[in-house]
């Protein structure tokens, strides 16, 4: 997280400085390009009139509340978000814990009780289509309503559209889950990624030559089981390093269990146990299938190590064309 961004667990925890707050609205899962624009837009007026740029976010998802047996599975965990957030240089985040109280206010008071914790806001920056107060009765125009009658301004961000649709979280979920990482780098505006430490496995790899590094990582929406091209860094540092990743139950080994992310890095690996990597996905190669044999998963295994160098090497020669 860059230096700049100081991060308050709630409303009632903020201390800033007595300048203008812009301050971004909303739950932000997953940070897509739609939601950098309503950010980026209170980022740049503060710099502007020498004010903070903040970002008021919601933890957890109000689904966890309304819907606890079906909830909204969020494309990111919080610890991924935060640094999400800091990325486009905001002043400060405030993650209000979405509780029944703060579920409860009305639509008509949310100005009011943002503004007690907020007294120097200036400005707030919503996404067009967003929702507030209790039942999700306030909109846009309610809050452009209640803002003037306190001299506040609102600024209301268009949606972003992308081949024809409007860019949302619920879109890049379904593409994720599908496996379309491609796809899905194409609205968030980056590589779909996981981050995790290495822990000890099994050495099963090392048994059909293949290494792999397993990754602490359960979350909260799954992508496609299958086989991926990834690239791989030490968290906190920028080499990335070619690999395979293979997110599974590994049908041909045990099949049982929650899904394991295993990374086998093409060439050497500098990582080992209690590392913390940070893995960017970029195409799917495959599904996940079960062998009749490990000599026959050791044959596929090896495809998947040619078609993941030819991945990557289509890449470089489409990043040098002139």
């Amino acid at each position: 997280m860059s230096a700049g961004s100081r991060v308050f667990s709630s409303l009632e925890e903020v201390r800033l400085a007595n300048r203008p707050l812009h301050v971004a609205v909303g739950m932000f899962d997953g940070v897509h390009r739609g939601h950098r624009l309503v950010i980026e837009s209170a980022v740049e007026a503060a710099r502007h009139a020498s004010g903070l740029s903040g970002v008021l976010t919601f933890w957890p998802h109000p689904s966890r509340l309304f819907r606890p047996d079906d909830p909204t599975r969020l494309i990111f965990d919080n610890d991924a978000r935060r640094e999400l957030l800091s990325q486009v240089h905001v002043d400060f985040i405030i993650e209000q814990p979405f509780t029944r109280d703060f579920a409860s206010v009305e639509a008509d008071d949310f100005i009011q009780h943002v503004r007690r914790s907020l007294p120097s806001l200036d400005t707030l920056y919503v996404g067009e289509n967003w929702r507030f107060g209790r039942g999700r009765r306030g909109d846009v125009s309610l809050l452009v309503k209640l803002a003037r009658e306190v001299k506040l301004n609102v600024v209301s961000v268009d949606r972003l559209h992308f081949n024809g649709e409007p860019v949302s979280s619920t879109r890049i979920r379904g593409l994720i889950e599908a496996g379309d990482v491609e796809s899905a780098q194409e609205l968030l505006g980056f590589r779909y990624f996981a981050t995790g430490v290495v822990i000890p496995g099994r050495q099963l790899g090392r048994t059909i030559n293949v290494p792999t590094l397993n990754l602490d990582w359960q979350p909260d929406l799954r992508p496609a089981l299958g086989v991926y091209a990834v690239r791989v860094r030490r968290s906190g540092e920028t080499a990335l390093l070619s690999a395979v990743a293979n997110y599974g139950v590994r049908p041909t080994v045990d099949g049982q269990g929650a899904p394991l992310l295993e990374v086998h890095i093409l060439g050497e690996c500098p990582f080992g146990t209690g590392d913390r990597l940070h893995v960017d996905w970029c195409r799917r190669l495959r599904g996940e299938e079960r062998f009749e044999s490990l000599d026959a998963l050791r044959a596929q295994v090896d495809r998947d190590r040619v078609a993941a160098a030819q991945y990557f090497a289509a890449a470089v020669r489409v990043r040098h064309v002139p």
